[in-house]
């Protein structure tokens, strides 16, 4: 017997809730021959069809050889089974909804692992920050926070999806304020230059919250790759700025010569000479005597960066200690940063360089 509003009701359902009609035909037909499977009286094997023209259910009882093949088939629909179907609609249509929908927004956001998104806070405490996405929550751990950053209930912020996994309940997707290409990807919105490749990011050093260094080339000698992230007085990189609550962002042109690549990473010092060891990896770097603090930064933040930026173990000496390599009692350490009494030593030892993102010139005096 036809069921027009049957068919009808399925297709709204499946337009209202964006999942497509044939997949909600067939995930029923499959509850529907569980529903007859249960029946005393019901074929060995059997398959249940609905027209996808009329919405009439029909089950197939079939007979089968040892092989699988069906040799026989035969009309099993049960005189009561419209009634049957009705209260099995009824009872898994909902569950086969939310499942669709589940396995549809996993398969959503697996492919936008690495990709960036707004999201509202819902929910905030000492081990994870709840943020809405729209159709789905995200989670931001405690560890992917950026220090000094507090979310406020109802705020959007930008977030970098760093994993989704798959989950009974739907996808949970895990993001990051700290993730480097989190700067990376906050440029290639703002920076029309890197989004259509005519400037490029080569490399990122980023402490979150605080200060990254990122490394651009322009792929046309005709544009400028730091003026084009920087902006208009400054307009794109303030912008991101903004986003990443007052991070400071330093943007250096980057160079396949070691030596320009390092001066350049340690701006805003001004380098006078760079002595490398290629065997051992270590860049010694001269500076003026007046540009030695300039060039270390705040607890050696400015030369560490450096360092992670362009993958050399930096060495920072004043112009008047020249390449002294005497050694004072070790006074002070931080990670991979070392200051020596006496000498002002700085090695910045750091074995990955990061990928990509942008900065702020900064004038000198300010690191």
């Amino acid at each position: 017997m036809a069921n027009f509003e049957f068919l009808e009701a399925l297709g709204q359902i499946a337009r209202d809730q964006n999942i497509d009609e044939g997949e909600l035909l067939i995930a029923l037909a499959n509850a529907l021959l569980a529903a007859y499977k249960r029946r005393p009286d019901s074929a060995e094997d059997a398959e249940v069809e609905i027209n996808p023209e009329t919405g009439e259910i029909k089950v197939w009882g079939l007979e089968l050889d040892i092989e699988g093949n069906v040799t026989r088939e035969w009309d099993a629909t049960p005189e009561d089974f419209g009634r049957i179907a009705a209260q099995t609609a009824k009872q898994v249509l909902m569950q086969l909804i939310r499942d669709i929908q589940r396995r549809q927004m996993y398969e959503e956001f697996a492919n936008r692992e690495g990709d960036i998104v707004s999201g509202t806070v819902q929910q905030n405490d000492n081990r994870y920050t709840l943020l809405d996405l729209g159709r789905v929550e995200a989670l931001l751990p405690q560890a992917e926070q950026a220090a000094h950053e507090h979310y406020e209930h109802g705020s959007r912020i930008k977030v970098y999806i760093v994993e989704v996994r798959k989950t009974n309940k739907g996808p949970q997707i895990v993001v990051s304020r700290t993730h480097p290409a989190l700067v990376a990807k906050l440029f290639e919105i703002e920076v029309p230059e890197i989004a259509n490749g005519i400037v490029e990011i080569k490399a990122i050093a980023r402490e979150p919250g605080h200060r990254s260094k990122i490394a651009v080339a322009s792929n046309d000698a005709m544009v400028d790759p730091v003026g084009a992230c920087v902006g208009a007085r400054g307009s794109r990189v303030r912008n991101i700025t903004t986003e990443l609550r007052a991070e400071r962002i330093d943007v250096v042109p980057y160079s396949d010569d070691p030596v320009e690549f390092i001066q350049a990473a340690l701006a805003p010092a001004r380098v006078r000479e760079v002595r490398l060891d290629e065997q051992e990896g270590v860049a010694t770097v001269i500076v003026h005597d007046q540009q030695l603090s300039l060039a270390i930064g705040k607890e050696g933040q400015n030369a560490r960066l450096a360092a992670r930026l362009t993958g050399w173990r930096i060495d920072i000496r004043s112009e008047s200690e020249g390449v002294e390599e005497e050694v004072v009692d070790e006074v002070w350490t931080e990670d991979d940063v070392v200051v020596d009494e006496v000498v002002h030593v700085v090695t910045v030892s750091e074995e990955h360089a990061a990928s990509g993102a942008d900065a702020l010139p900064v004038q000198e005096g300010e690191a």
